[in-house]
This record gives structure tokens, C-alpha cells and sequence, in this order.
């Protein structure tokens, strides 16, 4: 199983090799036996491309969970024994600041070099779903104050208030702080529409009853800053994460939103991995538990 997601992920029985640590005939040979063993082939071989049939792609997610299951078994007995090895997982927002990750992951690394890390960046209520599909083992994310991860098990670590991001440059840029009516007259440049990151900011809008021109919609906080920094919009960000920027000017916003930045992980289980690197946080225990660190 291995082999066919190794052919199927590189497009290619050389590469597979390579990446295997095998010589192609032995992993080819492996894959044909596997083939008569199903009673189907897997995979469409030519001279120019190696490709899924209809049976290798009704096959790979099945083989992905087996081997998902085989490795979670491997961890669990090598904790039994004391030791913490396997995967861990670790999905994030761009704009995490109430935990250190890489500090976090430096610590974690030097107490279990055994572990193999996976970073993943992205919204919010995608790192959900990738959490409750058992893609990843934690998630850092941040929502509005008026929802709460659902279908996990769910760790406050912070609340941030918003604040305004301006160039300096810009004629805000020396207002010790303005309000959301001020800032509803400007150009915004913000994270995509029905995402969480910017559900807070159009939430505090429409709740003043007011309006704004988002022009610019982009996928990463840094971004942002480099168009804010350009002069090209204004942006509102959490308190925590700002200081990150360069290039930028920070204005208090009187009755700015707020978000909340919680860590997450199965509500059915975590891998012993993820325990560990839970622990490395000073996270309790026990599933779920709501204390701010």
C-alpha cells in the first residue's frame, strides 16, 4: 500500500522507488502481485505517464487509512513503552500569536526527536474539519467571540481585541484612536468572505449599522500588511499579532471586535504524539477542558 500511494502521489514507478528506498522492479513486482491479489488493475502504465484507474482511485483512500491506523498502532505501543514516536500534525492560522509555535515545536523536537512534524497554514473552519477528518492532530485558530469550535475538543488559550492598521504615511496615522464609523470611509483590504478571520470584522460592521469597501481580499496576514504598507488600503488585525509587521502604523479602535484563539484536537482521541506536544503547552489532560493558559 505504501508503493501505490508512493506511484500515485509522484505519477511515477521511478520516483516511487526513489522515494521508497527500493529498486523499481521490487516495488513494481509488489504492486503487480498486489493487482492479482485485488483482481484489478491500479494503475495505467504507458512510456510517457503513469496513471490511477478507475480501481487505484477507489482504492487510495482506504490504503491511506490503513496505513494512517497501522502508524497510530506503532505509537501506541511505543508509548506503552515510554516512548513518544509516530506523526504529528499541526494545522494554524496566519495570525496565531498565544502561542509561540516554533518555540513550541523547538521544545517539542528536542524531547521527541522521534516524531516526524506536518505544518499546515490555513482558515479557521477548515482546520476544523481537517481536525474531525483526522488530517490533523491540533489546530490553532482564532473566531469571533460569538461562536466556538464545534465537533472537537476545544482549548481557550486568549482573547485580542482588533486594531486598526494603517501606512504611516496615511492621515489616520497619527489619531491616537478612531471608532468603526471613522473607518467605515476607508478602503479595507481583508481575508476572504466567509472565512472566520473575517466574519469578526464584517460582524462588528453590520452590528453598528454600518457599510464598508473591502477592495482587496487576500489569503495571508502578511500580505495584508504589504498592501497596507503600500498604502493601498487599511486593515483591522489582532492587537497580538500586529507587532509581527513592519511598515505599518497601529490605531486603538474604540469598540473594535474581539476574537478568541483557541487550540483544538479530537473529541474522540488523541495519538500519543499529540499528548505529548499538548503537554509541551501546558494543556490539561483532560479532553476539552476550557482554561486559558
Amino acid at each position: 500500500m505504501r508503493y501505490v500511494l508512493a506511484v500515485a502521489e509522484t505519477n511515477s514507478f521511478t520516483r516511487a522507488a526513489e522515494r521508497c528506498l527500493v529498486v523499481q522492479s521490487a516495488l513494481s513486482h509488489q504492486i503487480s502481485r498486489l493487482e492479482k491479489e485485488l483482481g484489478a488493475r491500479l494503475f495505467e502504465r504507458t512510456s510517457r505517464r503513469v496513471r490511477l484507474t478507475p480501481a487505484g482511485a477507489a482504492f487510495l483512500p482506504a490504503a491511506r487509512q490503513c496505513l494512517d491506523a497501522a502508524e497510530r498502532a506503532a505509537a501506541e505501543v511505543a508509548a506503552a513503552v515510554g516512548e513518544v514516536r509516530g506523526r504529528l500534525a499541526v494545522g494554524l492560522i496566519p495570525t496565531v500569536a498565544a502561542v509561540d509555535i516554533p518555540g513550541a515545536l523547538r521544545d517539542f523536537r528536542q524531547r521527541y526527536p522521534q516524531v516526524r512534524i506536518g505544518l499546515r497554514v490555513g482558515a479557521s473552519e477548515d482546520l476544523v474539519e481537517q481536525v474531525k477528518q483526522g488530517a490533523l492532530d491540533v489546530a490553532f485558530l482564532g473566531l469571533p467571540t460569538t461562536s466556538r469550535p464545534q465537533g472537537v475538543a476545544a482549548h481557550e488559550l486568549a482573547r485580542d481585541r482588533l486594531v486598526a492598521v494603517v501606512a504611516p504615511d496615511h492621515p489616520l496615522a497619527d489619531e491616537p484612536a478612531v471608532d468603526l464609523r471613522r473607518l467605515s470611509t476607508e478602503v479595507f483590504v481583508d481575508l476572504p468572505a466567509g472565512t472566520a478571520g473575517r466574519a469578526q470584522s464584517d460582524q462588528a460592521f453590520s452590528a453598528a449599522g454600518l457599510g464598508r469597501d473591502v477592495a482587496f481580499e487576500v489569503t495571508t496576514a502578511e500580505f495584508i500588511g504589504r498592501l497596507v504598507e503600500q498604502g493601498l488600503a487599511i486593515a483591522m488585525l489582532p492587537s497580538a499579532y500586529v507587532p509581527q509587521l513592519t511598515g505599518v502604523t497601529t490605531i486603538e479602535v474604540t469598540d473594535a471586535p474581539a476574537r478568541v484563539e483557541y487550540v483544538i484536537w479530537s473529541s474522540v482521541g488523541r495519538p500519543p504524539a499529540a499528548t505529548a506536544f499538548l503537554a509541551i503547552l501546558d494543556i490539561p489532560a483532560t479532553e476539552g477542558a476550557d482554561r486559558r493558559l
